[in-house]
């Protein structure tokens, strides 16, 4: 069973809409490697590929670019183009219950 954080980290990345993106750090402040780990393990079905690095870089290359592609994500060369797709870390929902 997944503990409050874990599931404040998925309720956050569920909470991403389609053609945007946001940060390890955002979904996990003070710890996006926690974030990076939950995304790792969990079996929950999530849009991953909507999380990416504070540079605009992708964790899971070609797989993760051309999921994001698809969604009309933009990029600047191997990067995502933040200042187009970044969703505000205000705008992400924490709590598991309010993405449903």
């Amino acid at each position: 069973m997944a503990s409050e954080r874990e599931r404040s980290v998925l309720a956050r990345v569920r909470s991403v809409p389609e053609g945007y993106v946001t940060t390890y750090g955002a979904v996990s402040p003070g710890s996006p490697r926690f974030a990076g780990a939950v995304l790792a393990h969990t079996a929950e079905d999530v849009p991953w590929q909507r999380v990416v690095r504070a540079d605009g870089s992708l964790a899971q290359g070609a797989r993760q670019r051309a999921l994001l592609e698809a969604e009309g994500v933009p990029f600047r060369g191997s990067r995502v183009d933040l200042g187009e797709a970044l969703i505000p870390p205000e705008a992400l929902t924490s709590r598991p219950n309010d993405d449903k």
